[in-house]
């Protein structure tokens, strides 16, 4: 597998305060390098706040690091020109977290799908909705729901009319952030069920991010643990991860709500405490 996008030495900082105080700068990446490879999955966790989603918009082209560079199949996306850029912009698609707030309530989900075949393809608005109805059904909707709107769909129907959209430009990355966070355990099976096939069946490169280990466990060719804006680890599983004995990733494990409700805290530490590293397996559940 040949490096599809690269990451290195990457830096971002932002600006604090101002008005009535002095304004400071909040570091948020301090030197991050990654690769993702042509079919390969990704896994970057880590807790709120430890610039694991501001990484993945820079990945994503949304915004410049202040530092260092980064490269898809090897020329740096933010120093080509125009096309070089559009063609980028193609190929690394993104699905979002907030499912309502990524699409255009007054549009069909048809349309939604249909934009990137417009942007990219230069189709006619027709002519897009119909390519789109295929690619409804490939995520498990209805051919017919091409002409409903965003508010008669739940939220892991909404969340598969946005991986539609993803896949309509037949991208070759796909960056996942928190992408299935919002939804409940039952909805977020299915929905990765569908990301590993259609992963699976295309081929694709891809980048999960996530502050939840079972969203990663079991899905991904490798996983990074970031920590204050950098990689602190990385490991090809999450257990090898855990195994590791990090303590962030300690704090990640204990943040994972019990497989029984009665099931206290004190309770699995005691229990991990005897059968580690074993007891991430709970990750898998």
């Amino acid at each position: 597998m040949n490096g599809l996008i690269s990451v290195k030495g990457v830096h971002r900082r932002y600006r604090r305060g101002g008005f009535f105080k002095v304004a400071d700068s909040l570091h948020v990446l301090r030197g991050v390098d990654m690769e993702i490879r042509e079919g390969e999955a990704v896994g970057l966790v880590g807790r709120s706040g430890c610039g694991k989603s501001t990484l993945g918009r820079i990945v994503l082209g949304l915004e410049r690091p202040d530092e260092g560079t980064v490269l898809y199949d090897g020329q740096d996306i933010f120093s080509g020109e125009e096309k070089s850029f559009r063609e980028f912009r193609r190929n690394v698609q993104v699905v979002f977290q907030n499912v309502q707030g990524s699409v255009n309530p007054r549009m069909t989900a048809g349309e939604i799908v249909a934009e990137p075949l417009r942007n990219f393809l230069g189709l006619s608005k027709k002519e897009a909705v119909e390519r789109a109805r295929p690619l409804l059904e490939q995520v498990g909707l209805k051919n017919s729901d091409a002409d409903k709107i965003p508010g008669h769909f739940s939220g892991g129907e909404l969340q598969r009319v946005c991986i539609a959209r993803a896949l309509a430009p037949e991208p070759k990355a796909i960056v996942f952030d928190e992408a299935v966070s919002s939804l409940d355990m039952l909805v977020q099976a299915r929905v990765l069920d569908l990301i590993r096939k259609i992963r699976d069946e295309r081929g694709l490169a891809c980048l999960f991010i996530s502050h939840d280990l079972r969203v990663v466990a079991g899905l991904c060719d490798e996983v990074a643990l970031m920590v204050d804006g950098v990689i602190a680890a990385t490991e090809r599983s999450v257990a090898a991860l855990a195994a590791s004995g990090h303590p962030a990733i300690k704090r990640l494990l204990e943040s994972i709500p019990p497989a029984h409700p009665r099931q206290t805290a004190v309770n699995r530490m005691e229990k991990r405490q005897e059968q580690e590293p074993d007891s991430v397996a709970v990750c898998r559940g």
